[in-house]
């Protein structure tokens, strides 16, 4: 691990992920989980406030980069939150063991997207909701011709996030049935700024 990896990029990647128009993102999914839940990707904590402490009992927060977690405050959360060091590829739960599982901004930089999805469809009750919350390919041409361009020189400053992936059609490659979608642009560069959320089966 590069000394970039390890001090400057997960600073960088809670600074970012911080801003207003991300975190009014988070608000409008994050509310919906319940239970036991799993967040892939939990990284400094940023959506552990916007859970509600009437349905959840318990979240593991899964992450690859102990040093971002070092990031968030967790004293004030009024439920138990337990950090899991492991990448989403070999989650280190049992099958069937999540109510919920919560994935925002994450996919982007996952390495083995498709591996990834069926460990969560592995871990997930039936019955349970993936609720998601990600940025990927944009509706134009113009808009997607720019995020090839720019996503092999993203990808090596933004830890490995990619700007273009097909988040509906991942998700179906994954095992999953989606159930709510919305899209739009959110403000800002338009070639990273069109979100996808909703719930997945």
């Amino acid at each position: 691990m590069g000394l970039y990896t390890k001090y400057i990029l997960p600073r960088a990647t809670h600074f970012l992920c911080s801003h207003d128009l991300i975190t009014q993102q988070r608000q409008k999914v994050v509310p919906q989980a319940r239970g036991r839940v799993l967040e892939i990707g939990i990284g400094s904590g940023l959506n552990l406030p916007f859970y509600d402490p009437e349905k959840v009992q318990h979240v593991w927060g899964l992450d690859t980069s102990a040093e971002i977690w070092h990031l968030a405050g967790t004293q004030k959360i009024p439920f138990e939150v337990e950090f899991l060091q492991a990448s989403a590829e070999e989650i280190p739960l049992d099958g069937g063991i999540a109510d919920s599982i919560v994935v925002t901004y994450t996919l982007c930089s996952v390495p083995e997207t498709l591996e990834s999805l069926r460990e969560m469809r592995r871990v997930l009750k039936p019955g349970g909701a993936l609720i998601f919350c990600e940025h990927g390919e944009a509706p134009e041409d113009s808009v997607r011709r720019w995020q090839e361009r720019l996503n092999p020189i993203w990808q090596i400053w933004a830890g490995g996030c990619r700007l273009n992936l097909q988040i509906p059609k991942l998700l179906e490659q994954g095992g999953f049935e989606i159930q709510a979608l919305d899209m739009e642009y959110i403000p800002g560069p338009k070639f990273t700024s069109f979100n996808y959320w909703g719930t997945a089966v």
